[in-house]
């Protein structure tokens, strides 16, 4: 955990410093920055509208009676990826709009939801059901079936 946080606060700024370096000295401080503010204005815009879409697909799918894993699932990639894209940087942008991008998003989120079933299966993942009912022991949930016992 400590590795994959040096990773992602020291070593992913230090890399995005040194591209941004070389691609200012390849076309110029100007275009640079421009790059920077482009990728984040459109980012932001992207995130906004695809944000709104899986807000509007969660109140349907509530709306009509259903659980809605996928619209939750869309949303929290969306807000990630948009905070990636605001963040200055080229490796962020390629993360934030692989996030956003809906054919790219369904990608990573079937490679995320393959390794969250690797981990159940495997034991390292566990999973603990939280229940309201007056009678806990009335409603059991087997994670590995996904069904209700």
């Amino acid at each position: 955990m400590l590795a994959r946080l040096i990773l992602l606060f020291v070593v992913t700024p230090v890399v995005e410093l040194w591209l941004l370096l070389r691609i200012g000295g390849a076309v110029g401080v100007l275009p640079t920055l421009a790059l920077v503010f482009g990728t984040g204005v459109v980012g932001a815009t992207l995130a906004r509208s695809q944000g709104i879409k899986a807000f509007r697909d969660f109140q349907q799918s509530l709306g009509s009676g259903r659980v809605p894993g996928q619209a939750l699932l869309d949303g929290v990639c969306i807000l990630v990826g948009g905070a990636f894209l605001l963040t200055p940087g080229l490796l962020t942008d390629v993360l934030g709009f692989s996030l956003v991008l809906p054919p790219t998003r369904r990608l990573i989120q079937r490679r995320i939801q393959r390794r969250v079933e690797e981990g159940i299966q495997d034991g390292t993942i566990q999973a603990v059901v939280i229940s309201t009912s007056p009678h806990p022991a009335a409603r059991h949930v087997d994670v590995e079936r996904g069904s209700d016992g």
